[in-house]
């Protein structure tokens, strides 16, 4: 499994919206894909969402954001993540 960071931003009609009712839901779409929520954030600033989701593989994370900003009306922009400590040995492993 790969962990993403799946950053979200809310429309105008995102907000109309929220409900525990529909954070269920999206965390049933991305079980669906095989992936795993790990922590769901309300954050201030640039973005309004994070969520740090682990999925099998890249395709799962793209059909997820994907299936996400439909359903909800917010706009993800995903990536995937690595701890310092893989990402250390990645960088030793290059050189």
């Amino acid at each position: 499994m790969t962990t993403f960071l799946m950053f979200g931003k809310y429309s105008q009609g995102a907000f109309q919206g929220i409900s525990p009712k529909r954070t269920e839901q999206a965390v049933e779409v991305i079980d669906k894909l095989g992936g795993e929520v790990q922590a769901m954030y309300a954050t201030l600033g640039e973005h309004d969402l994070v969520l740090i989701v682990n999925f099998p593989g890249v395709n799962e994370a793209i059909k997820a954001s994907v299936a996400l900003g439909k359903m909800t009306g917010i706009a993800f922009s995903t990536a995937p993540a690595v701890t310092v400590e893989q990402f250390d040995q990645l960088v030793e492993e290059a050189f």
